[in-house]
C-alpha cells in the first residue's frame, strides 16, 4: 500500500479511536476531561511528522506539503464518517450532553440565565451530526495544511 494511503488510514483511524475512548468512557460529559478530545492535534500532528519524515529524502518542498494535504484529506474523510456515525447512531444524546455541561460550566463562571440562553442558541446551528462531522473533517485538513507547510520546511530534500 502506498506510505500516503497507509498514513490517511492510519490517521483516520487513530483520530476515530480517539473520538470513540472519548465517547465510551463518557470523558466528554465531564467538565476536565473533556478538553483531552483536542488531543486529536497531536496525534494528526505526530503522524504527519513521521510519514512526511519518511518522503523527505525523495520529495521537495511542494511535494511534501501535498503529501501532508493527501494524507489529511484521506483521514478526514474517515474522520468525518467515524463522527456522523458515533452522534447519529451509537450515541444520539451526544449533543445534549454536551448542552448540558456547557450549560454548567458556564453557570459556573457566572453568566446570567439570558447569556446562557443566547450562546445555546448561537451554537445550536453547529451541534447536528453533519455539522460537527464536517468541523472536524475540515479541521482536519487545515490541521494537514499547516502542519504540511512549516514540517516541510526542515524536512524536504534539500
Amino acid at each position: 500500500m502506498h506510505p500516503t494511503i497507509r498514513a490517511g488510514f492510519l490517521l483516520g483511524a487513530s483520530v476515530a479511536a480517539w473520538t470513540l475512548l472519548m465517547a465510551t468512557s463518557g470523558f466528554y460529559k465531564h467538565p476536565t476531561l473533556l478538553y483531552l478530545f483536542w488531543m486529536v492535534i497531536p496525534i494528526q500532528i505526530g503522524i504527519l511528522i513521521h510519514f512526511l519524515r519518511l518522503s523527505a529524502p525523495t520529495t521537495g518542498y511542494g511535494r511534501q506539503v501535498w503529501t501532508g494535504v493527501s494524507i489529511s484529506l484521506l483521514g478526514s474523510m474517515l474522520i468525518f464518517a467515524n463522527s456522523y456515525y458515533l452522534t447519529a447512531v451509537q450515541f444520539p444524546h451526544y449533543f445534549q450532553d454536551l448542552e448540558v455541561l456547557g450549560r454548567q460550566l458556564m453557570a459556573a463562571k457566572g453568566l446570567s440565565p439570558d447569556q446562557i440562553e443566547a450562546v445555546v442558541r448561537a451554537q445550536a446551528p453547529l451541534q447536528t451530526p453533519r455539522a460537527s462531522a464536517f468541523a472536524g473533517a475540515i479541521g482536519t485538513v487545515v490541521t494537514g495544511f499547516i502542519t504540511s507547510v512549516v514540517a516541510a520546511i526542515w524536512l524536504r530534500k534539500k
